[in-house]
């Protein structure tokens, strides 16, 4: 006897969850699991199946039929042709038809962030950000100039509410600051102040910036450093090196949320640590496994308008939402080996927009994959841009 079990449950925009149904679909797996009724998980989640139409193919959607969407995968971004205006194969065409666009293609993009219609990718083999300016139906290239603001290997990227754009650089240890022209502002920090920086998060005004410092095994210095954005001043270090309560084992990646709180993907420790917005620790959620709400191996993390927790794991191929207190919500995407809408192998980066879109993306395919909240119109908001699927 086989049971799949499937989340199909999300909160939506301004409406709260109960908690019976947020345990509803937990519950009858652990009853499963108890029967022996569970078929093995074959060292990954089982993750919602896009719906089969007959005829042409469509693009998948999540939860699938005959579930209420919460979720539209809407397109593939692969090269500057893509986002320019009368270039575009539309990704249901090219799935279908294997029709190729020519462009400036990604080498091996890692993080990513999105203000005003624009994306904002890290490659770490080209040594630049790429700028998808889906609005204006433009592309543009930071940190390749030589001199100042030039980038060795951009890893981390954020931008504030202003348009200023972060760059954790791991090649010079350094956070690059650029403006929304594109030029340099400023640097923070340097070689004496990080051990392996990996990740970089400013708050939405512009004042705090929190820099991940990964450390690394046969280091004691797992934290996340915080700065003045503006003079660059250090002000304090939040978590040390351990698996107790407010410490990290290789932590990836930091998200501000609701009331400020402060989100750290703890890597080694397989969970997601919790802090107020002074730094002082609340709770953390998540743990090692195969099962919804676990972890295998959690990289980048993101938070939307409603406080809601979006995380990838490379290992399961997907994103899974919590809410804000660490509730699973749905999970999105699939591992796969053969490239395709929603399938991933390498997945990294993600970002929320200011209209709830969900960008992700996956280094092996080489590939920014784009998701519509189902209370989104279609071709609405800054992300659809002149050049939209058509």
């Amino acid at each position: 006897m086989h049971v799949v079990v499937l989340m199909t449950q999300i909160k939506t925009p301004h409406t709260r969850w109960p908690a019976s149904s947020r345990r509803t679909c937990l519950t009858t797996l652990g009853h499963a699991l108890a029967l022996g009724a569970v078929a093995p998980l074959a060292g990954c989640m089982l993750p919602p199946k896009a719906p089969v139409a007959a005829g042409p193919a469509t693009l998948p959607v999540f939860p699938p039929a005959p579930d209420e969407p919460r979720f539209h995968f809407e397109r593939s971004i692969r090269s500057s042709a893509d986002i320019l205006p009368g270039s575009q194969a539309s990704e249901l065409r090219r799935f279908v038809t294997g029709e190729q666009v020519v462009g400036e293609p990604l080498a091996k993009p890692y993080a990513v962030a999105v203000w005003r219609g624009r994306i904002y990718v890290s490659d770490t083999v080209a040594r630049h950000v790429r700028v998808f300016d889906v609005g204006a139906g433009q592309h543009h290239r930071i940190g390749e100039e030589d001199g100042e603001g030039q980038l060795v290997k951009p890893i981390g990227l954020d931008v504030d509410a202003a348009g200023r754009l972060y760059v954790a650089d791991i090649g010079t240890r350094t956070i690059q600051v650029y403006g929304p022209d594109r030029r340099f502002l400023r640097r923070i920090g340097g070689a004496g102040w990080f051990s392996r920086l990996t990740s970089v998060t400013v708050d939405a005004a512009g004042e705090r910036v929190y820099a991940v410092d990964i450390g690394g095994v046969g280091s004691e210095l797992h934290r996340v450093r915080v700065f003045d954005a503006r003079s660059g001043a250090h002000l304090q270090d939040i978590g040390r090196r351990g698996s107790g309560e407010g410490e990290f084992n290789l932590p990836r990646d930091i998200a501000i949320g609701r009331d400020g709180r402060l989100y750290v993907v703890d890597g080694g420790n397989f969970r997601v640590v919790v802090f107020d917005a002074q730094g002082r620790y609340l709770r953390h959620f998540g743990s090692v496994g195969k099962q919804y709400g676990q972890f295998a191996r959690p990289k980048e993390i993101a938070t939307d308008r409603d406080g809601n927790v979006y995380v990838v794991d490379t290992a399961f191929g997907n994103f899974q939402i919590f809410d804000p207190d660490g509730a699973l919500l749905l999970f999105v995407g699939e591992r796969s080996e053969r490239d395709a809408p929603a399938r991933y192998m390498l997945p990294s980066g993600i970002a929320v927009d200011e209209d709830g879109r969900v960008v992700l993306v996956d280094q092996w395919f080489r590939k920014i994959d784009v998701y519509r909240p189902a209370a989104l119109a279609a071709g609405a908001g800054l992300l659809a841009g002149p050049a939209r699927p058509r």
